[in-house]
């Protein structure tokens, strides 16, 4: 009995301390929570009417963000066009994308615009339109992108 009486004993004096462990643990989720919402992949966005597809860095300007568009529905195809917020890769264009890499959509070249032909599987099928007429397809993961 006395054996007994002595280990309730330790285990009110440890309800304090697993107390204490378990509010730092709830404090530590909510913050992670709370971090991993406020970080947010920059999405394009596509016009509902106009079918335009379009990247604005203004409205979230710390976002950080990498939006590639493929010659497949694929992500193993070759890069076509690369829209990134890191410096490297718009002014190296370190990919070697054939329709070029771009901070935005408004820094492509005058006349230049990507319209939204609609979804194939995980992919939106894009048409680049260049100023001379040129069409080039290319693919964007449905993540990258939102239809407004």
């Amino acid at each position: 009995m006395i054996d007994w009486h002595m280990h309730c004993l330790n285990i009110e004096a440890t309800l304090p301390s697993i107390s204490s462990d378990m509010n730092k643990l709830i404090l530590f989720l909510f913050l992670l929570t709370i971090s991993i919402h406020g970080y947010s992949q920059m999405k394009a966005q596509i016009d509902k009417k106009s079918k335009e597809f379009t990247i604005n860095p203004n409205s979230d300007p710390k976002a950080e963000y990498k939006i590639f568009g493929y010659q497949f529905p694929n992500s193993s195809t070759k890069l076509m066009i690369c829209f990134s917020s890191y410096r490297y890769d718009v002014t190296e264009n370190v990919n070697k994308c054939p329709l070029g890499a771009y901070f935005d959509s408004g820094r492509m070249k005058e006349g230049d615009r990507i319209l939204y032909l609609g979804n194939v599987g995980s992919f939106g099928k894009m048409n680049f339109i260049s100023a001379n007429g040129k069409k080039t397809l290319f693919y964007v993961p449905k993540d990258s992108f939102v239809i407004k």
